[in-house]
């Protein structure tokens, strides 16, 4: 006879579920990947178009931030899997040597991203709204790595989890922003520049709203755990 013990996850779908994740930031780390190679091509051999000269006037900015966003967007999702986080040792000293090339890739990525909104001319559809939320959200980025950074030469790792996690938020907001947009150009139409900076910002806002809900669910699930501890027997 069954039991209710047959509805309980099983091994492998318990592994499955913890791919999930990983997996869904892989995919919207392909948007801006994809991108970024055709930005790529194009200073490699492409036309110069009102749209694409400001790169080739300055191309080493976004010669950094292309590299470094993939490398941190795609290696980054991997640091979302719990056996690679918390196991044995052998996986602990994958995810610090990750960390180690996550940390200045994000940065470079960051700060290269800040210099082109500052110092290159904007693109149609761009505004003075759109350049400032760029630059909110990109300070933002550079500071949770470095609070993230902070935490973890402190050894507090609870802390070190959360800021890492806002900062990827804030990366991979270029994937969310595909999320965002095509539903609005389906159903409202062609974007202004007014409703793109609102899309962008939405998108980013809605990243970090995920991540905080992460961040809040692990901060209660250890809560519950550590009241299970010193429960008296």
């Amino acid at each position: 006879m069954a039991t209710g013990n047959a509805l309980a996850p099983t091994p492998v779908s318990r592994r499955r579920a913890r791919w999930l994740v990983p997996t869904a930031l892989i995919i919207l780390s392909l948007v801006p990947v994809i991108a970024g190679v055709a930005r790529i091509g194009d200073l490699a051999g492409g036309a110069v178009t009102v749209d694409n000269e400001r790169f080739f006037d300055a191309p080493i900015p976004v010669l950094i931030h292309i590299p470094t966003v993939t490398v941190y967007l795609m290696l980054g999702a991997f640091q979302f899997v719990p056996s690679l986080r918390r196991g044995k040792r052998g996986r602990q000293s994958w995810h610090r040597l990750a960390g180690r090339i996550l940390v200045p890739t994000g940065l470079l990525a960051a700060l290269s991203g800040l210099w082109m909104a500052v110092f290159y001319d904007l693109p149609p559809l761009d505004g003075v709204l759109l350049l400032v939320l760029r630059l909110v959200f990109g300070s933002a980025m550079v500071a949770s790595l470095v609070l993230g950074f902070l935490a973890v030469r402190r050894r507090d790792y609870v802390r070190h989890s959360q800021w890492m996690s806002r900062a990827y938020a804030i990366g991979i907001a270029q994937g969310t922003i595909v999320v965002v947009t095509i539903p609005w150009i389906l159903i409202v139409g062609p974007v202004t520049e007014l409703s793109r900076a609102v899309l962008i910002g939405s998108s980013w806002v809605l990243s970090l709203a995920v991540a905080e809900y992460f961040i809040h669910r692990r901060a209660q699930k250890s809560a519950r755990a550590t009241r299970t501890s010193i429960r008296p027997a």
